[in-house]
């Protein structure tokens, strides 16, 4: 195939303004592409699961199913999966449980953008490659 696939990604947020800047960005970089967005945790959860995304970004203040819960649900669910949570809450008591839930990456929105991107594009070196390759 010579070029390697992107890495897709599944982002969700309930501010449907950050969610379409934060696709545009992604969209952006060669190696990465969104799959689908989520407007809830719920429908994160439905998603990845259908899609089976290599690459989850999730607000961690979102209705139906919170972000940390949603995080521990993804985690269970796609042991494999590069889980980042996005929040513009700066507690450390809540980015300290969203990892703890299995989160690879917990960013501050607006702050960590290339830092966010660095970590997707790792997202497919955190995968098992040990399938008969």
């Amino acid at each position: 195939m010579g070029e390697s696939a992107p890495i897709r990604v599944l982002i969700a947020d309930d501010d449907p303004r950050y969610l379409r800047s934060l696709e545009a960005l992604i969209e952006q970089q060669p190696e990465l592409t969104v799959v689908a967005v989520a407007y809830d945790g719920e429908e994160a959860l439905e998603l990845a699961a259908e899609l089976d995304p290599e690459a989850v970004v999730l607000d961690l203040h979102m209705p139906r199913v919170d972000g940390v819960e949603a995080v521990s649900r993804l985690r269970t669910g796609h042991p494999s999966l590069c889980l980042i949570a996005l929040t513009g809450d700066s507690d450390g008591e809540l980015h300290r449980r969203a990892r703890a839930a299995g989160a690879d990456g917990v960013f501050l929105k607006g702050q960590l953008l290339d830092n966010l991107l660095a970590s997707l594009a790792r997202a497919r070196n955190l995968r098992p490659a040990h399938n008969g390759g």
